[in-house]
């Protein structure tokens, strides 16, 4: 079923939705031979037809949620966390709340088109958008996975190098990640709870050693609660702006929204059953909001130690002893800077050797972990916008190598102590990317033709509008930091022509949301076609 255009002609009438109605493959005939997926095996839900709430059907539900959460612990959200508490103390924790919340009401838009259609947000997108177009969003978000694909990887090879005192090479730290993921991936085939568990299992080592972090700094829990719930920075300048926004980038990201929205097709929900999906939707939600919680509750851990122990330092307070490993990296007359490695390092030097092995703990589970859901995220965004129906086997190969090649390079040129640069730009590059699944999920989940009885209300129509709204000028702003700060007019006129190119597509995907928004005046297919249509008409009349 493809994409009919604003105002195609039906049966002899004007079809007043943009919007084709979707489903998805019901029977084993519909798919190919050897193609298998995360959620070929259905969770039953149990019934409690009496109780308006029920902790078994949560616990039923629960998996997805968490799967989802691992992208706000990926080691891009870790060193932008410990880079807002050295720069900022505990000022923008609110910040970091907001920017969660946000990605929560996000998320709950992904649940719903995957529950509600039974499809993920890239089979949508590969039935509704016309050929070109989809196969430019699908670029972009190829281009948003390998992002953040390589801050994952080098995340884990960091930890492993921490871990070994400099013996496993930044190079060899990537080939062990990208080994190790290809054997945990295929954990599901013991059983879907199981890789649940496990990922379940790696969230619990984050919350364990950032928390072992936070309890041996003691941070002040009343200035942590005021940056909490007190909307202001005080003294801030450009550099806490820039931070602030780079939280908002980092929190966020294009690919999870595609993941969450397959994610939770691994519940056996019966989708013509109206009652059965309402109450999916529920418990989604419920489930959501308490991993993303829990996601929330590890960050602030993060924020508070480097909040605590480094803000406002130089390099001769915090790491002036010899005899601690990669102590050189701070010399005694330097302004304290850390991102990823530093980090562990400076927790090295200031509260004794066993901080920094946790520390490279805590990076190895939250890169280890976020490099399967990315991975998960490029089988799920090819299969659905290419229709591709492949080994599993073919598929993992394929979008590992796709990250595999770049990340590699990487490692292979550049020193695992100057990272920060790369981090950056990889940030940018996914903040660009960013408008490609926002733009879609508020398109697809207010349009009546895909979600029946489940399309947004008005309420959630202009709260998502706003919320797209700002999250993209957000990134947008942090997208132009970025570029003038590069001091090269060369670039500034490379990056003057893509912009021209980048708004074109942006704005076409605007136009298709305005429309299923109910922006009827924007609907000029529908006008064009009309007219004809009249034309056609008086024609024949006479």
């Amino acid at each position: 079923k493809h994409v009919q255009g604003p105002g195609a002609p039906e049966n002899g009438a004007i079809q007043r939705h943009q919007y084709s109605s979707v489903s998805s493959p019901s029977t084993p005939s519909e798919q190919d031979l050897g193609f298998s997926t995360y959620y070929e095996e259905k969770v039953h839900i149990p019934e409690d037809v009496n109780q308006m709430f029920s902790f078994r059907k949560l616990w039923a539900f629960t998996g997805p949620g968490f799967l989802m959460s691992i992208a706000y612990l990926d080691p891009g959200n870790i060193e932008s966390d410990l880079q807002s508490g050295a720069k900022a103390g505990f000022k923008l924790l609110w910040v970091l709340l907001l920017a969660t919340i946000i990605g929560l009401l996000l998320q709950r838009l992904a649940a719903r088109l995957g529950v509600v259609t039974g499809m993920h947000l890239a089979e949508v997108c590969n039935r509704q958008y016309p050929t070109v177009p989809r196969i430019i969003l699908w670029l972009m978000v190829e281009l948003a996975i390998i992002g953040s694909d390589m801050q994952e990887v080098i995340g884990c090879a960091i930890a492993l190098n921490l871990l070994s005192v400099g013996r496993i090479p930044l190079w060899g730290g990537v080939l062990i990640t990208i080994t190790d993921t290809f054997v945990f991936l295929f954990l599901d085939k013991y059983g879907l709870r199981k890789l649940e568990a496990f990922f379940g299992f790696l969230i619990t080592v984050m919350a364990l050693s950032f928390g072992y972090e936070y309890v041996l700094v003691k941070p002040d829990q009343g200035d942590l609660l005021k940056g909490m719930f007190v909307p202001y920075c005080a003294g801030c300048g450009p550099v806490q702006l820039e931070q602030a926004v780079g939280i908002v980038g980092a929190v966020i990201m294009p690919h999870n929204i595609y993941l969450h929205s397959a994610l939770v097709k691994s519940r056996d929900v019966d989708r013509k059953n109206k009652k059965e999906v309402k109450e999916a939707n529920k418990y989604f939600f419920i489930e959501s909001s308490v991993a993303l919680f829990i996601s929330f509750l590890i960050n602030v851990f993060v924020v508070a130690v480097f909040a605590q122990a480094f803000y406002g330092k130089s390099n001769a307070d915090v790491c002036n002893e010899t005899g601690i490993p990669h102590s050189d990296l701070f010399p005694p007359n330097g302004t304290l800077e850390v991102d990823i490695y530093k980090g562990g390092v400076v927790l090295g030097c200031y509260f004794g050797q066993a901080a920094l092995y946790i520390w490279a703990i805590g990076i190895l589970a939250a890169g280890q972990s976020s490099t399967m859901t990315g991975t998960y995220s490029g089988q799920f965004v090819m299969e659905g916008f290419l229709n591709l129906r492949w080994s599993r086997f073919a598929r993992v190969l394929l979008t590992r190598s796709i990250a595999i090649f770049p990340t590699l390079l990487v490692a292979i040129f550049q020193d695992v102590q100057h990272l920060t640069g790369m981090n950056d730009f990889l940030n940018v590059l996914q903040s660009m990317q960013l408008p490609f699944a926002l733009i879609p999920i508020l398109t697809f989940t207010s349009a009546t033709a895909i979600m029946n009885d489940f399309a947004n209300g008005y309420v959630w129509k202009i709260l998502g509008g706003i919320l797209t709204l700002i999250v993209c000028a957000i990134n947008i702003y942090f997208v132009v930091v970025y570029v003038t700060s590069l001091n090269s007019v060369a670039l500034y006129v490379m990056s003057a022509l893509l912009s021209v190119a980048y708004l074109c597509f942006v704005g076409y995907l605007v136009w298709h949301c305005l429309v299923s928004l109910g922006v009827s005046c924007l609907d000029f297919r529908s006008r064009v076609r009309h007219s004809a249509l009249t034309e056609e008409q008086a024609d024949d009349d006479s």
